[in-house]
């Protein structure tokens, strides 16, 4: 996404944030010819650039953070007059795929190591989005988008979903588990993702998959 934004506005100086150190090696790796692009080590939750920015862009990134009408107010303060706010955001948090974990990990078996990492869907309403940005704005368009994702059988017979989340929103439920028991965790997943999402004849499935979009002019 950052050598795409270079590409279009290429006398722009762009700078990328993360927290991670890992994934801002492979960014900076990734755009290293590209001069007028840097990326910075920050908290998404605090960080701010020197100035109001003419563009600040967000791609499946805010969902991590709480508390949206407050972030939002945040975020859209550091558009300079006359930019943009452009964010996308999963918004899939109560498909099975996410809420079977939650299941799980407020279960019997789990809870003891696992019922404090379950969070509240963080994405909110449309509309809700449309009332933190809109005094703030001049235009908010907000739209939702669910399509069919077609995944692939996966490495071992693994399900298809199970090796989708085990990116994402598992990430942290997994790290709380020694290898074991992150094992028997995913088989106890694995069977309930058969019910919810049973695989077609060749081995793929269908994964439906609701994105929301949003833009702000300042």
């Amino acid at each position: 996404m950052t050598r795409l934004l270079a590409a279009r506005w290429p006398d722009a100086d762009i700078v990328g944030v993360d927290n991670s150190d890992e994934m801002l090696g492979r960014a900076r790796a990734t755009t290293a010819a590209l001069p007028r692009v840097r990326f910075a080590a920050g908290d998404l939750a605090t960080w701010a650039p020197p100035a109001p920015a003419d563009l600040v862009y967000s791609n499946a990134a805010l969902h991590w953070l709480p508390d949206h009408a407050q972030l939002f107010a945040r975020v859209i303060a550091l558009v300079a007059p006359g930019g943009t706010l452009a964010v996308q955001m999963p918004d899939n948090f109560g498909a099975p795929s996410h809420t079977t974990i939650a299941e799980l990990a407020t279960s019997a078996r789990w809870r003891v190591r696992l019922a404090r990492l379950v969070r509240e869907a963080p994405v909110a309403r449309p509309a809700d989005y449309f009332g933190w940005l809109a005094p703030h704005a001049t235009t908010v368009d907000v739209w939702t988008t669910e399509y069919l994702q077609v995944l692939a059988k996966g490495a071992g017979g693994e399900h298809p979903v199970a090796a989708w989340t085990k990116g994402t929103w598992l990430v942290p439920f997994m790290a709380a588990l020694e290898p074991a028991d992150q094992r028997a965790f995913l088989a106890e997943y694995d069977a309930r993702l058969h019910e919810s999402y049973p695989p077609r004849a060749d081995g793929r499935v269908l994964f439906p998959f609701r994105r929301l979009f949003l833009v702000a002019n300042r």
